[in-house]
């Protein structure tokens, strides 16, 4: 594999994902962006990951698209290559919500713009006490609703919060992120990774096919009617009754031990 513009290592099934631009606040590239959505793509066909972990490197998360590659680039070129470019940041996001894999942000620092969109799009958010999330678009005359945020945003916290934060742009403290559910975890900056590849670990080693399978529900409901919904998870539980880690279940439980899943 050619040299990767950011960190990539698999330990115990936890893939580990650090953006490591920490003097452009790991700000993205035309390139990381390709390479991030590749990534998580392939991740799909990767039996060795069980989970997923993105962070950051130095202070900051991620402070979005920037300035000068992207931003100044895109400002000389024509329609049809700025929408092949948004395309791609969006498919950047969906390759993360498709991953039938959890996919934990470490959110060390500030998540700004496509940073904060990349740590919405994750499963689950750890975030330091002294960071903040600023889903800055209308600071910079964009729409808020960009990389599928105007989507996944008020499934999150609700519509009246995103309206707020989409709209104004303002700075969301950890405390507040926790309080709106948008944040699993809040603890110490030193404290970030570890807490994450902790949670990370702790669903690697559990049944990764009925995490899979319950990522896929909670993506696909949310456009069903209730007996559609319904029927789906009766289908789902009846296929993962008949799934090995079940049976894996069953029989600790019978032997008075603890299950040790497979993910099959």
């Amino acid at each position: 594999m050619a040299q990767l513009p950011f960190g990539y290592e698999i330990v115990d099934g936890v893939a580990t994902v650090t953006l490591d631009r920490p003097d452009r606040l790991n700000a993205l590239t035309f390139d990381i962006y390709r390479r991030l959505a590749d990534i998580f793509y392939r991740a799909r066909f990767a039996k060795e990951i069980k989970a997923v972990v993105i962070t950051g490197a130095g202070k900051g998360f991620c402070g979005g698209g920037d300035v000068e590659e992207i931003i100044g680039s895109l400002l000389q070129r024509g329609s049809r290559d700025v929408l092949e470019f948004t395309r791609m940041t969006g498919e950047l996001v969906e390759n993360i919500r498709r991953l039938d894999r959890p996919v934990i942000a470490a959110i060390n620092g500030t998540a700004a713009g496509a940073g904060a969109v990349i740590a919405l799009a994750c499963d689950l958010r750890v975030m330091a006490d002294s960071a903040k999330i600023h889903f800055l678009f209308p600071k910079v005359g964009l729409t808020g609703a960009d990389m599928g945020a105007a989507w996944l945003l008020p499934r999150v916290v609700g519509l009246g919060r995103a309206t707020e934060w989409l709209m104004l742009g303002d700075g969301v403290d950890a405390m507040t992120a926790h309080q709106s559910g948008l944040v699993t975890k809040v603890v110490p900056g030193s404290k970030v990774l570890e807490t994450a590849q902790a949670l990370a670990q702790r669903l690697a080693d559990g049944p990764t096919m009925a995490h899979g399978m319950t990522k896929r529900l909670l993506n696909g409901e949310l456009s069903m009617d209730f007996s559609s919904a319904i029927e789906s998870e009766a289908v789902a539980q009846a296929l993962m009754l008949r799934a090995k880690d079940h049976r894996r279940f069953y029989d600790a439980f019978t032997a008075g031990e603890e299950p040790e899943f497979e993910g099959d």
